[in-house]
């Protein structure tokens, strides 16, 4: 058992959560841009492009928990997690460049089978990273509250890799030009896009390895019996059958989808219904940042004066609640009209607070699924920090599969042009597109909520199980509404 509830130093905590830039940047570009890139700039059809990246999504069902499985039972000198993290920084940057630069003599199929044998490498390397990397944190510590810290430097650096690849984005590589009046269809930019990605991909995996590798000697040594294959996938299934395993996957699954929905959707959505332009996005980058900050104040502050699974549940309504606003009054006809002066400042309040709401659920749930860790290690005696974090990284994964089906599907049913011209799509067109849009969002959100808020235990029996671990008489271990 991790029987140290310690405070990490600032130098550890910062390296480790400088770490998860590297799945910041890969969410941001198959977020936000890669069905624009493929659907817009190479002109595959957007149905079929979100559901090629789904399908990849497929592999990752089977590729997640196998790394968290492997992982839990490496031993090397270098501990359970280091190895993979070390091995999967080359793989990662290399899959990224050729995402990015599909060779323009291909068909059609051949561009689909390119995106998705590409998909399924980046994916693939980055889980034998972001897997064994964010397992180190219930390793870590065992305190119920550092973990939320913990978590809060992880999103907080995610977004900020996440944000400084849509500002670089915005300002330099798909900035407008003569040529491109419209940035974001400039395919030559995407490859200077890629080449910086990749870049910073390496150097925050390689941090953050570096830089938490005096833990190793600190970090849970649990044995390993010889076993068949058969009892090794009985012991998984037993693993993964933990209840509160369950209810926060199926939060997650809702919760990731938005965003995945919401980042495919963002581009669509800030050109053709708000018109942005220039440096407007620049605006945008600070305004979502500028709310992630908040949810890294906030979430640890939460996590210890509020139950986590009310609070997460709060914060999921309130994010729904917040950034489908702005499309509902639009439709209603009572919102700032593109152009007013009023807009702007009206709508990045909006997106400030909600990503601020949205942020502060993400972190408290993975919070508590590193609590989930002991959980399951009363009742099985193993720790399986690599399978749980398996299951929670797939979800974030969905992020970028099952959301972009989705909005390749809300474009097809909203009948949105390809290769669209700004300002020249008819308005009926873009009120389908937002109402579907806010309308999924809310159902999601919602369904997300009732998961969290069916979270089976809080601190109490959080630190009653800790007790019970390291043999030590509980107190009180009745238990109590989390």
């Amino acid at each position: 058992m991790t029987g140290s509830g310690r405070r990490l130093s600032n130098g550890t905590m910062a390296s480790y959560g400088f770490g998860a830039v590297a799945y910041g940047v890969k969410d941001a570009g198959f977020g936000t841009f890669l069905l624009l890139f493929y659907n817009q700039v190479v002109g595959l059809p957007s149905a079929t492009v979100g559901l090629v990246i789904m399908m990849a999504l497929l592999i990752d069902a089977f590729v997640d928990p196998a790394v968290g499985f492997f992982s839990d039972r490496t031993r090397t000198r270098w501990g359970r997690r280091h190895p993979w993290m070390y091995a999967s920084a080359l793989p990662i940057m290399v899959g990224w460049l050729l995402l990015w630069n599909p060779p323009s003599v291909m068909s059609e199929p051949q561009t689909l089978v390119w995106l998705f044998a590409m998909a399924v490498l980046v994916r693939t390397a980055v889980s034998c990273y972001e897997v064994p990397s964010v397992a180190l944190t219930p390793e870590l510590t065992s305190g119920y509250d550092e973990r939320t810290r913990i978590m809060a430097y992880r999103y907080l650096f995610g977004w900020v890799g996440g944000l400084l690849m849509l500002l670089s984005a915005y300002k330099y590589f798909l900035a407008p030009t003569a040529a491109f009046p419209n940035g974001l269809l400039n395919r030559a930019g995407y490859s200077g896009f890629a080449l910086a990605g990749a870049l910073l991909i390496g150097v925050a995996i390689l941090v953050s390895a570096l830089g938490t590798h005096h833990e190793i000697k600190h970090l849970p040594h649990a044995p390993i019996a010889r076993q068949t294959l058969r009892d090794s996938f009985a012991e998984l299934r037993e693993t993964v059958k933990n209840r509160a395993f369950a209810i926060l996957m199926a939060a997650g699954v809702c919760a990731y989808t938005i965003q995945g929905i919401s980042y495919a959707m963002s581009n669509y959505l800030y050109i053709y219904v708000w018109g942005f332009k220039g440096p407007t996005f620049v605006y945008l980058t600070i305004a979502l940042f500028s709310g992630v900050f908040l949810a890294f104040l906030a979430a640890p502050r939460l996590g210890k004066s509020a139950s986590k699974p009310k609070a997460a549940m709060t914060a999921v309504l309130c994010g729904a609640a917040l950034n489908t606003s702005p499309y509902w009054l639009r439709m209603l006809g009572v919102f700032p009209e593109v152009g007013d002066a009023t807009l702007l400042p009206m709508l990045f309040g909006f997106f400030i607070l909600g990503t601020a709401s949205n942020v502060t659920g993400f972190i408290l749930g993975a919070s508590m699924m590193a609590d989930v860790v002991e959980d399951s290690e009363a009742k099985t005696g193993r720790r399986s920090e690599g399978v749980f974090f398996a299951g929670s990284f797939f979800v974030q994964k969905c992020t970028s599969g099952i959301g972009i089906f989705f909005a390749g599907m809300i474009l097809a049913v909203a009948g949105f042009p390809a290769k669209a011209t700004p300002g020249t799509v008819p308005v009926g067109t873009i009120d389908r597109l937002t109402l579907i849009y806010a309308g999924l969002y809310i159902a999601l959100a919602c369904v997300s909520a009732f998961f969290f808020s069916r979270f089976p235990f809080g601190r109490v029996e959080h630190e009653a199980r800790l007790a019970r671990l390291a043999g030590a008489p509980s107190l009180d271990a009745a238990p109590r509404e989390p």
